[in-house]
């Protein structure tokens, strides 16, 4: 967590300073990161038929309770609000842990017919869980601000477990602009998310070998709607509960970016969403500055004109070599560096940022070039990824060649007879964490197999990781 910690102050992602644990706030070229990331799923989610809302960060203790296995998993977790002033309140208010329990009772106002079905809304908002776990910058907080919630409802179950499907697909398609490795593993009825039917999870693998869940999908079947006696009309005249799903991710996926594309020298981030794609650092002797710099301001207004977002570097009181290691550390995929000989050839050396491969371009082929440059950094950040997930991918046949590979770090891959108790058992003899089972094509053990607790043929496999 070191190198993360010293990105995070260096490349002014995050103050972590703020005297209360747990909490941090985003500085601007790390706000700027998290808005791209944010209008990517935004943008998924408008596509697909989503409609954006917003609900109250507080939600009465009455609702809370409602689903009773929801607020058994949660209860600990929950920040409450008791006093207005000096004033005790009649009813305590809970600050938002996940919004199920607040959007329930407004479904069943919302929803009369099952011509107001399919109903899909999602938020971006900040949650608050009271962890009392060593905290740490974007993984555990507890005030998550970047929560993206979606919330859906549905005329029967099937079509709910349709919308889980069709958020999986969201969520793959975001992981892949972010050039984030993943696998999606169903979780085990022991950690599945309270009050769901089922949860799918999408788990990356950090650079310490420490696996972060990055996002979950839920499908809540009649659970929640139930408990808040949420109903529609049928076409038939009968009234019948709705079914319902929810997912999300949070400032988790900004951290995984940061982490998994990182290198020594600071940030690499995606062209995808890096907040600059191009930055230009003019390179001149005494008596050259204005020469120089007037010629890169029209170089940064033309690429500007075709769509890229840059940065012109023109302080002069710092030096080309103190410029390049603040615009490397805040990961900018590609550097222009134009001096007065560039300018005469009419052509720009360009840096990237994955590889730091230099090479020179035509001037009036920067448009076409530098596209293909981001395009390729893009490719290669994400091969890159993916090749080092893969080789973090393991498997194991027995208890001793299991342990033996979770010192490796990332995820094994084991048998299982399907039993909560030999999943549990498998937990505590190599404490670790079941990711679940496989629902992707990533799986790579096939055939009759033998649980690796009790023994039992069996074709389940589990996933088992170190987590945060």
């Amino acid at each position: 967590m070191e190198w993360f910690h010293k990105v995070l102050r260096e490349a002014e992602i995050y103050e972590m300073r703020y005297p209360v644990k747990g909490c941090y706030i985003w500085m601007p070229y790390g706000m700027k990161l998290r808005n791209n990331i944010i209008s990517l799923i935004k943008k998924l989610l408008d596509e697909t038929g989503h409609q954006e809302v917003l609900f109250p960060t507080f939600i009465p203790e009455e609702f809370i309770r409602k689903e009773s296995e929801h607020i058994a998993k949660f209860e600990d977790e929950i920040f409450w609000v008791v006093k207005g002033g000096k004033r005790e309140l009649e009813t305590r208010l809970a600050l938002r842990p996940t919004s199920e329990t607040a959007i329930m009772p407004i479904f069943k106002l919302w929803i009369r017919a099952h011509t107001d079905l399919p109903l899909k809304i999602y938020q971006v908002v900040s949650i608050f869980r009271c962890e009392t776990k060593a905290t740490h910058p974007m993984i555990r907080v507890r005030e998550v601000t970047t929560f993206k919630e979606a919330h859906t409802a549905h005329a029967t179950f099937e079509e709910a477990a349709k919308q889980v499907e069709e958020a999986i697909s969201i969520y793959r398609k975001f992981f892949d602009t972010l050039a984030i490795p993943y696998v999606i593993s169903r979780r085990p009825e022991w950690d599945k998310f309270p009050g769901a039917v089922y949860t799918i999870a999408f788990d990356t693998v950090l650079p310490d070998g420490k696996v972060l869940q990055i996002g979950t999908a839920h499908n809540l079947g009649q659970n929640f709607s139930r408990a808040f006696e949420v109903t529609y009309l049928r076409p038939d005249g009968k009234h019948e509960y709705v079914y319902t799903t929810s997912y999300g991710i949070s400032e988790r996926v900004v951290a995984a970016v940061i982490a998994i594309h990182g290198d020594d020298r600071g940030l690499v981030l995606p062209p995808t969403v890096a907040p600059i794609q191009v930055v230009i650092v003019p390179i001149y002797y005494k008596g050259q500055e204005e020469y120089v710099i007037s010629h890169c301001r029209k170089v940064a207004e033309y690429l500007r004109s075709r769509g890229f977002t840059v940065a012109l570097d023109d302080r002069t009181d710092k030096t080309p070599g103190w410029k390049f290691y603040y615009w490397e550390m805040r990961g900018i995929p590609l550097r222009l560096e134009v001096g007065p000989r560039d300018i005469e050839n009419k052509v720009v050396t360009v840096v990237r940022r994955d590889t730091l491969e230099r090479r020179t371009i035509a001037q009036d082929m920067l448009d076409v070039e530098l596209r293909k440059l981001l395009n390729e950094v893009y490719e290669n950040l994400k091969q890159r990824a993916w090749s080092w997930f893969n080789e973090h991918y393991h498997t194991a046949s027995n208890i001793e060649e299991a342990s033996e590979k979770m010192k490796l770090g990332g995820i094994v891959e084991v048998p299982w007879c399907g039993s909560e108790e030999c999943g549990l058992a498998i937990e505590d003899t190599l404490n670790a964490r079941v990711l679940g089972e496989p629902v992707d094509e990533y799986r790579k053990l096939r055939g009759k197999l033998k649980c690796i607790n009790c023994g039992k043929e069996s074709d389940k496999v589990l996933r088992i990781a170190k987590t945060y």
